[in-house]
């Protein structure tokens, strides 16, 4: 899919994308008079501009074929944007990602301090997740200054990053510990 952001020519004409022709003229027309840039009260320029390259793609019916094509394409990833956000496992998933990442930095930095950085390739591989996956939580990393670039580009983890990895690993496992005393001098019979 195209880097630029999907345009809905049928919102923009303020019409189902299921118009006929008549119909799409129609209202063509009366939002042409609104944004005309002639008109001294309700006149924009941009918006008019806008409404004319949507007329002239949805009107045509070969180019309003393509943009069907396009237009269904841009719908189903609006949808699939909406599935992801509610999706509950998605969170977990996500925070799980980035401890992931952390914990690798984390390995490779204690592992080699004169190499402490790992290549978008290798946190790839290692987590057999494509870089387009991780470019999300690598920039969120980046943002709470847990992770930077070295100079040759690897990424690397940072002291705030060290910090976070051993806060949220400080927790011993309950097989660790010891088990509470019981019969302490406090609970002494008399």
């Amino acid at each position: 899919m195209s880097t630029e952001p999907f345009v809905d020519h049928y919102e923009i004409l303020q019409v189902s994308p299921h118009a006929d022709g008549d119909t799409i003229a129609r209202v063509f027309r009366h939002l042409a008079r609104r944004w005309h840039p002639d008109n001294l009260q309700t006149g924009d320029t941009e918006r008019f501009q806008r409404l004319v390259e949507a007329y002239r793609t949805v009107v045509d019916p070969e180019k309003r074929a393509a943009y069907d094509v396009q237009y269904q394409a841009g719908w189903t990833h609006q949808w699939r944007l909406v599935q992801e956000a509610i999706d509950p496992d998605g969170f977990t998933d996500d925070q799980m990602l980035r401890e992931r990442l952390l914990l690798l930095l984390y390995g490779q930095r204690r592992r080699d301090m004169r190499n402490p950085g790992l290549s978008i390739i290798a946190l790839e591989q290692l987590l057999e997740c494509p870089s387009e996956h991780l470019e999300f939580h690598l920039w969120y990393l980046k943002e709470k200054e847990w992770v930077s670039l070295t100079d040759r580009g690897f990424l690397t983890i940072t002291a705030a990053g060290v910090d976070q990895v051993e806060a949220s690993r400080s927790g011993l496992r309950r097989d660790r510990q010891l088990p509470a005393r019981i019969d302490g001098p406090e609970h002494v019979e008399v």
